[in-house]
């Protein structure tokens, strides 16, 4: 994987990050050539403002998607160290790349054909099970993306530890598993736990390139009227 080039090229992917609208941002991040973006979007994944954070994984995705197109090989080459980042043996924690695995397979079918067993794996315990709690919201979220433009591929294990999830302690938790099963189409009534249909805890849900905040009921609610959350 090339290193990030210059200091001028990681201060104008930060400034195009800041840009209030989507289309804009994308079309300036596409004239950067995709060799040097790669690597400052990656850099921002670890960025402690979580709006900044999310805008470089929406990014990725893009990036993935367009480096696909022209070659495949580097495309895959990202995901290989999106994969490595969440290895243990990788030394790090992997901010950020289970979203943005997610964010690319949404974007490009192909590559999904190939990787999106591996994404699927991060929630198994039986599979590439990852332990860390707060990676585990990056899993989460990643599935609930990619099932928006694929949700007939959630198999049924995967479908089952999501519905799991509805349970879980962590508010965030509970909230991308609605997400996801509701991208997924496949948000059943009659098996959602009474005190999720309750559950006033707000969260922030990306919505593509800014947060909005919803009440996790209102979710579940909002589900009657086949919505997605992107």
């Amino acid at each position: 994987m090339p290193k990030p080039h210059g200091r001028k090229t990681k201060q104008k992917v930060g400034k195009i990050l800041l840009e209030s609208h989507r289309k804009t941002a994308m079309e300036l991040l596409g004239q950067i050539p995709g060799e040097q973006l790669v690597g400052h979007l990656f850099s921002h994944f670890y960025h402690t403002d979580e709006l900044i954070k999310f805008r470089s994984i929406a990014a990725m995705g893009v990036l993935g998607e367009r480096m696909g197109k022209s070659n495949m090989e580097k495309a895959r080459i990202v995901l290989r160290r999106i994969m490595w980042n969440l290895n243990d043996e990788s030394g790090g924690i992997g901010w950020g790349s289970p979203e943005a695995m997610g964010e690319i397979l949404y974007q490009s079918p192909k590559l999904a054909l190939e990787f999106k067993s591996i994404l699927f794996s991060y929630l198994n315990p039986d599979g590439n099970y990852i332990e860390h709690e707060a990676l585990q919201r990056g899993v989460l979220w990643g599935i609930g993306t990619y099932l928006l433009s694929s949700p007939r591929d959630l198999d049924e294990k995967t479908k089952e530890i999501l519905w799991g999830y509805l349970y879980s302690l962590d508010p965030v938790k509970r909230g991308y598993a609605v997400r996801a099963l509701m991208n997924a189409r496949c948000f059943d009534f009659s098996r959602v736990p009474e005190s999720l249909m309750k559950d006033t805890h707000q969260i922030d849900i990306f919505t593509g390139w800014n947060f909005m905040t919803t009440r996790i009921s209102d979710m579940a609610l909002s589900c009657e009227n086949h919505k997605k959350f992107a």
